[in-house]
């Protein structure tokens, strides 16, 4: 049996931050024991079982279902579709299948979740590159920035829009933010094509996510980001203008990039921007934060739907928020089961556990959350 991973800290995940950044961010103090205990109940529950943490078969039969779901609904868009009754419902399934292959595939590649063999991970990992965004910036992004400091303002990248919204209490409030409840469902839309088209190549080149500096990608990361957005816009633009006026393809690069934009965020928004989750802060002299990194997860994360089979098989897990960010190297097919687990650990010591009982549910805090940060000056 494999042993259960934690997410390593930032300075142990190659490449390396520059020493001044990695010192002006936030620091976690040893947990109290939680940790221990919860990772030595995992570990018993994946020896008791006999099930894997990763290679397992039911996520290498999902990865080719959902490929050959993407395959088919380009297809159907792309070269089948005559009318726009017809393209509009390909031009969804095909964002949805686009979402589909984050959330699963690539989201397990990304966090060496997928199987014990780095190279296969990496294969993953990449077809977010085939998909118009950035493998190498979302490691940084997502594996290094998010997953260690969630919610905290300033270092989680999740949730800085900018002037644009305000995600956390702790972010300055604007008067346009008075309607942010409103106009950020449309804001979500245009996330995807700001990946493709601008975002990505503004962070390679200054070297920036943010206000955090990184490393410019090099050597194969390098081809790959180049080689992946050549792909990306060759099948987004190069192969449908052969067959399509040109202003039908990008009507239609809009309507799929739009659903894709809104599909993604919405869902990651769910798990971190409610009024359940916390947003804790380190202290201005010494940047510790309050709780240990384990406690900090559960605390600025909260499940929902977990009862949904088809919201879990669609979503890659991502319901099972807590899970995943407490255990991000297990594959994403046990979340489910180690639910009920977890909760108890946390039950046990403690540790805040929240869930909403439905996708609904989610959405319905979210807005309520947006409304509420966009009105008041809550700290």
């Amino acid at each position: 049996m494999e042993a259960i991973h934690t997410l390593p800290s930032p300075q142990a995940i190659r490449p390396a931050v520059p020493p001044a950044e990695a010192d002006r961010r936030p620091k976690f103090p040893a947990d109290s024991g939680f940790l221990v205990e919860l990772r030595r109940r995992v570990a018993a529950h994946f020896k008791d079982s006999g099930r894997r943490e990763r290679d397992c078969p039911q996520m290498y039969l999902k990865t080719a279902i959902i490929l050959a779901w993407l395959v088919a609904s380009y297809v159907l868009l792309v070269f089948v579709a005559a009318a726009w009754w017809q393209a509009v419902p390909a031009a969804v399934l095909l964002a949805c299948a686009m979402a589909a292959v984050g959330f699963n595939i690539q989201h397990d590649g990304g966090h060496q979740a997928y199987s014990r063999y780095r190279w296969v991970n990496k294969l993953a990992a990449t077809t977010l590159d085939l998909a118009g965004g950035s493998s190498y910036l979302w490691h940084w992004k997502h594996n290094i920035l998010h997953h260690t400091y969630v919610n905290v303002a300033g270092h989680d990248s999740d949730i800085d829009l900018g002037v644009l919204g305000r995600l956390s209490p702790h972010q300055k409030r604007r008067a346009l933010h008075r309607w942010q409840h409103l106009y950020l469902w449309l804001v979500y839309g245009l996330m995807a094509i700001r990946w493709h088209l601008y975002g990505d190549f503004r962070d390679v080149i200054t070297g920036r996510v943010g206000s955090v500096r990184i490393a410019r990608p090099r050597g194969w990361d390098l081809a790959v980001f180049v080689g992946g957005k050549l792909v990306f816009l060759s099948l987004a633009f190069a192969v449908p203008l052969l067959w399509h006026p040109w202003w039908v393809v990008l009507l239609f690069y809009a309507v799929v990039t739009a659903v894709l934009g809104i599909v993604l965020s919405v869902v990651f928004q769910l798990a971190h921007c409610v009024e359940e989750a916390d947003f804790p802060m380190p202290d201005e002299a010494s940047l510790r934060m309050p709780d240990g990194w384990a406690i900090h997860q559960a605390r600025t994360t909260v499940d929902f739907a977990r009862k949904s089979r088809v919201l879990a098989w669609l979503l890659g897990g991502l319901n099972f928020q807590i899970e995943h960010h407490l255990f991000p190297h297990v594959s994403h097919v046990n979340y489910p089961d180690l639910s009920p687990l977890v909760e108890a650990t946390c039950q046990e010591f403690g540790v805040k556990y929240c869930v909403h009982p439905s996708f609904r549910a989610g959405l319905a805090s979210h807005y309520r959350f947006l409304r509420r940060l966009g009105r008041s000056e809550p700290a």
